[in-house]
Order: structure tokens, then C-alpha cells, then sequence
């Protein structure tokens, strides 16, 4: 009787899972009141359950490293293109492909037949007012990209521009406030108010700047006008054009490398544009061997002079055997307008060409090496996939490499560490005062291709600390040669208009222009140092 009486205990979760290897317990299994799990005993098991046990026996089998090895994937490496030869590199280098997609906006048309208009971009024009400070403008400036140019009105209710403010007016402003600049005689009390107001940091309009400022000529087509008649302005040597509309208000600007750029883009629409491409720079015979260059270890000061007093948005950097081993441009002075960077002015070219690879390293995310020459034997396309690549106004003609390249001749051979922007003083002093740095003193004449030199250039003595990166030590030193020559944005679209049956004006007239607008004070003080046969490169023809 006491059997039949007994209620059949559950049995526990533990219990289901060792007979039923793998059941899932559920939620329901656990409903109601919680039940005590039963003590282990040898009565209930005779061999122990251990976590362990459990979990495995609740898993299938999972395969081993060394059975997962005997079948494994295919690599990708099978699948690899194989590599390309130094050849075909070099030859992809000198040929580059254009873009060989047609614009349905342009096929079948002539383009001495499309409007200016067709080729602006909608709000690119930056303003600035007479009454707006260096400092606004400045900054205004640094967004203006790609025209890299802000159009000065006189009040903000105009769209009629007067002036205009760049790259080049900056640099003239720093070397005014620095105190490098030499001015007239009647001008020694304006440069010397701006050089205090400036240090004192107050606020200086841009109508106070305008006698310092090198003031080029405004053209102006209007939107309608066709290519044909833009392209005969800039084979000139005008450098940008004003575009307007009916009311004559500027609506967009038109520079040298938009439209270069449109050529290189569109090309294959234009077949007598497109076959000039494959041919080498030395059959085309463009650009000219007027050059102006600077030493590698000459002061940075020196180029910033020698473009402010010369009218040139941007001069080479060679070393000792006259080899391109970087560039430096106006746009580059943006580099210096905090005054932590002032020091830099007396730092060495080359040291400042390697902090511009190293701030393009940084804005790009990668390294950056000198790209701004070509050689005679570059095709047309080669030069102008650098040109529109670099966004650069002209690219240095370069011979072969240097002869001796375990030890290239280069300023500074052994490497050395450059100090600490802290540990150098910025060489400001008041303009036209005694004892202020002399742009120019050290400068070298370089004589053109061919003729025998009986001495190597001589560095300049830079006073102070300083020293400088040796051109060995950059990215892609050793990849140019001795300068030659330059090709020019001017030079190729005069060659487009020549080909064309256009008649551009004469560049050399333009270019002489503008050596005439800049400072003639300077001139004196450059003249000079070439004579002394130190620091700056000249070639002239």
C-alpha cells in the first residue's frame, strides 16, 4: 500500500539533460516554484557529470586547425595580374591616357564655338570691400580655392571689382611687415606704419595696402563669348579673365588652368587639340629657357623676395649641381602668416620644402614627393597630366638625372636635425632701417645649357643656427636633373591658340609687364646679389 501511495517525484532539468543529450530546456520547464537541485550522490551516477562533459556532449564535433588545413581556400596571389615592367611604368609615366569618354555636352561641337559660360562653376567668386581688413581677407583668401584670387569692390552692394587680392599680395604685405621690403624713399613712412600697425596686430584695411600690392590688369568677356577669344587673352600671358553678364557684373572667373583643364578632360572631342598630345616637348619647341631658381640652403626670405620683386608665382629650388629638388610658390606663403611660422624665414629652401611635403602628407593623407619638372623627351600629355595633377602654373625642364647618384650634389650631404621653431628668431625689423635683412645678398648666376662653368655655385651664409634638410633625404630626390627650362600654362595654351589659326599677343610682353608693376626699390638689392654670383639661379637666354 505504502508504494501505491507515493507521488512520482519530477524528474530535475539536470536529470532531462543527461538522458536526453542536446534538449533545449525551456522557459516552461522552468516555470512555477523553483526547484532545489538535487545533491550528486553515487546512487544517482555512478560517474560524476563535470561542466566540462556537458558541454561537449551538448555540441557536435568541431574540427581541428590541422583538419581545417587540408582543404584550404584558393589564395588571391593565383589570381594576380602580374606585376608591371619598370618599362611599362615609364612609358605610362611619359604616355598618360586622357579621358576617352565623351561629354555628350560637347560632341560634335568646335571649341572656338562654346561660350565662357559653359565652363563656370556656380558660386566661386569670393568678394572682399576696400574697407575689409588684411586679416578677413586673408582668410577669405584660403577658401577661394581653386581660383586661389579674391575680387576687391568698392562696397558690398557692387559687383564690379576694381582690384583684385592673391597669393602674391600677401607675400609682398609679410615681406612689408617682416621689414625685408626696400621702399622709395616717399614710401619709407606708409611701409613703416604698416610694418607697426601690423606687428601691434590692429586691423589694416585693404584700401590702406593697395600702393604695396602688384596690380595686373583686369580683363573682362562677357559669358556669351567663345573660347577662342579667352584663349587669345591667356596665350598673352593674363594669368585669369573676368567674367560677366549683360549688366556687367562679374558672375565667375576663367583662369589658365580651368581652361587647360577642360582641354585635358575633353580633349577627345577636339581632335586637333587631341593630336598634340602625343608629341615631345622638344618637337613642339615650347617654353623658354629664362629661368629664375634659387639655392636649396639659401634663406627662404630670398625666394620670397625673388618672386615679390620679379612678378613669378613660383621659382625652383635646386641644389649645388643645379638639379630640381623641390618648388616653392606664392600659394605657399599661407604656410607662414602665424607668426609661430616667422622663424621659417631664416631656415634654409629646402627646409621649407620639406615642411610643405610634410603639410600635404598631413591635408592628403599620404607622402608627397617633388613632381614639378618633365624632360625635353615628356610628351605634351605627360607635361599637362602634371600641370592639371599638381594644380601648378608652369613644370621645370630638367636634363638626365644627376651623374653621380650614391653622392648627388646636393647643399648639405651629411643629414642633420632641424632645431625647433622655438630655438630661432624671426628676423623682423622696421623698413628701410640699417642692419635689416638684405634679400638678394647671396645669389648665384647659373649659366644656361652648354656653356662651361669654371666653379660650383657658392652657398650663402646663413647667420643663426640654422640647418637644413639635405635635398638627399626628401622623397624623390635624385628623380630630376640640371634645370633647363620651364613650360608654362601660358606657353601651352599659346601653342592650342597657334594651332588653332588664333593670334595670341607676344608673353614676353606680359611678363615684362609685370617684373615692371612690382617694387622697383628692390631691384637695386636683387641686381646686386647676382652680381655677387650667390644664392639665386638666373637663366636667361
Amino acid at each position: 500500500m505504502e508504494s501505491s501511495s507515493e507521488i512520482p517525484k519530477s524528474p530535475s532539468p539536470g536529470a532531462l539533460a543527461s538522458a536526453n543529450p542536446g534538449f533545449p530546456v525551456t522557459d516552461t520547464a522552468l516555470s512555477g516554484a523553483s526547484l532545489p537541485s538535487p545533491e550528486r550522490s553515487s546512487s544517482q551516477s555512478g560517474i560524476p557529470l563535470s561542466k566540462t562533459t556537458s558541454n561537449v556532449s551538448s555540441h557536435s564535433h568541431r574540427q581541428s586547425f590541422a583538419e581545417n588545413q587540408r582543404h584550404p581556400p584558393p589564395s588571391p596571389r593565383t589570381q594576380r595580374h602580374p606585376s608591371f615592367t619598370q618599362q611599362a611604368i615609364q612609358d605610362l609615366m611619359n604616355h598618360p591616357p586622357p579621358n576617352r569618354h565623351q561629354n555628350p555636352r560637347y560632341v560634335g561641337r568646335d571649341w572656338r564655338d562654346i561660350a565662357i559660360g559653359e565652363l563656370l562653376q556656380p558660386d566661386e567668386v569670393k568678394w572682399a570691400e576696400l574697407n575689409t581688413s588684411i586679416q578677413e581677407a586673408t582668410k577669405t583668401l584660403f577658401q577661394s580655392s581653386p581660383n586661389n584670387v579674391v575680387l576687391v569692390r568698392q562696397d558690398s552692394s557692387l559687383k564690379e571689382a576694381i582690384s583684385t587680392f592673391d597669393h602674391s599680395d600677401l607675400n609682398a604685405y609679410l615681406l612689408v611687415v617682416v621689414g625685408l621690403a626696400k621702399p622709395e624713399e616717399e614710401q619709407v613712412a606708409l611701409y613703416t606704419d604698416i610694418s607697426v600697425k601690423a606687428q601691434s596686430q590692429e586691423q589694416i584695411p585693404l584700401r590702406d595696402l593697395q600702393p604695396i600690392f602688384r596690380h595686373e590688369e583686369l580683363v573682362k568677356l562677357p559669358a556669351g563669348s567663345t573660347l577662342d577669344k579667352a584663349i587669345e587673352v591667356f596665350g598673352g600671358g593674363i594669368h585669369r579673365v573676368l567674367v560677366t553678364n549683360k549688366d556687367s557684373e562679374v558672375v565667375g572667373i576663367l583662369s589658365q588652368l580651368r581652361l587647360l583643364e577642360f582641354f585635358w578632360n575633353e580633349a577627345v572631342n577636339f581632335p586637333m587639340i587631341d593630336r598634340l598630345y602625343t608629341i615631345p616637348l622638344r618637337d613642339l619647341q615650347i617654353g623658354t629657357q629664362q629661368i629664375i631658381a634659387i639655392n636649396a640652403d639659401a634663406p627662404l626670405a630670398d625666394a620670397l623676395f625673388l618672386m615679390s620683386s620679379e612678378g613669378l608665382t613660383s621659382v625652383a629650388v635646386v641644389d649645388n649641381g643645379y638639379n630640381v629638388v623641390g618648388n616653392i610658390s606664392t600659394v605657399d606663403v599661407r604656410l607662414l602668416t602665424n607668426a609661430n611660422s616667422l622663424p621659417l624665414l631664416k631656415a634654409s629652401c629646402m627646409h621649407f620644402v620639406s615642411v610643405i611635403l610634410s603639410e600635404r602628407g598631413v591635408e592628403h593623407g599620404r607622402d608627397s614627393f617633388p613632381v614639378f619638372y618633365v624632360n625635353p623627351y615628356s610628351t605634351l600629355a605627360h607635361t599637362v597630366a602634371k600641370l592639371v595633377a599638381t594644380q601648378s602654373h608652369r613644370m621645370w625642364v630638367v636634363e638626365s638625372a644627376s651623374p653621380s647618384p650614391s653622392a648627388p650634389a646636393t647643399p648639405l650631404l651629411q643629414a642633420s636635425s632641424v632645431p625647433p621653431l622655438s630655438t630661432l628668431s624671426p628676423p623682423i625689423a622696421s623698413p628701410g632701417r640699417a642692419g635689416s635683412p638684405t634679400p638678394g645678398s647671396a645669389t648665384v648666376v647659373v649659366p644656361p645649357p652648354g656653356a662651361v662653368t669654371t666653379s660650383t655655385p657658392q652657398s650663402p651664409s646663413v647667420q643663426g643656427p640654422f640647418t637644413s634638410v639635405p635635398a638627399s633625404a626628401l622623397p624623390g630626390a635624385g628623380l630630376s636633373g640640371r634645370l633647363t627650362g620651364v613650360v608654362s600654362l601660358t606657353d601651352i595654351l599659346n601653342l592650342f591658340a597657334k594651332s588653332s589659326g588664333l593670334r595670341p599677343l607676344d608673353p614676353s610682353e606680359q611678363r615684362a609687364k609685370r617684373r615692371r608693376s612690382s617694387s622697383c626699390s628692390v631691384r637695386p638689392t636683387l641686381d646686386t646679389g647676382r652680381d655677387n654670383g650667390r644664392g639665386s639661379v638666373d637663366f636667361r637666354r
